[in-house]
């Protein structure tokens, strides 16, 4: 909604084609696409602050090192990537109960085949766009994230694959 003056300027102006009224209409357009880039943003943080959630939720298990070695990592990515395999299970139990429920979950099923195949494909390929967990110093700064997406612009992102941590895991085992 735009602001209350650009509304009483346009309440005001009396013909369509007027210079007045195509300056009201610039305001109130570049308002809308103003806010349509600030949507994009939050919506973009909300996302990836729900991946590094789920993140810290799995670092759990790995207690207290000062980072993770690239086969734990990969462990981990591989985990992510099958985060939906028991949701999947269940919508086909229930598509396959009754012939009536087959198109039930869709649309739902549709999102989540996209998803992992997009996500698994940026594995393969050029990478997931996540913290770099086999650096000391990004485990630690990302292990003390308070969880609050509007923070996730202190970090810095890389593009993790499966080419680059195997490259990884290998110089790891040459140096011991």
């Amino acid at each position: 909604m735009p602001p209350t003056s650009i509304l009483k300027d346009i309440s005001k102006l009396k013909h369509p084609n007027s210079r007045k009224t195509k300056q009201a209409a610039k305001k109130a357009k570049r308002f809308n696409n103003r806010t349509k880039i600030k949507i994009g943003h939050a919506i973009k943080s909300n996302v990836m602050g729900e991946r590094f959630a789920w993140f810290t939720d799995k670092l759990e298990q790995f207690g207290e090192q000062p980072c993770l070695t690239p086969s734990q990592f990969t462990q981990v990515i591989e985990q992510y990537l099958n985060r939906f395999s028991d949701e999947l299970e269940t919508i086909n139990l229930k598509q396959s109960i009754s012939k009536n429920r087959t198109n039930q979950h869709a649309s739902r099923l549709a999102v989540i085949k996209m998803s992992m195949e997009r996500e698994k494909g940026e594995f393969e390929g050029a990478g997931i766009e996540l913290i770099d967990l086999c650096d000391p110093q990004k485990y630690k700064q990302f292990i003390s994230w308070d969880g609050d997406s509007i923070n996730l612009q202190h970090f810095k992102l890389d593009r993790i694959g499966r080419k680059y941590l195997q490259k990884l895991d290998e110089s790891t085992k040459m140096d011991e």
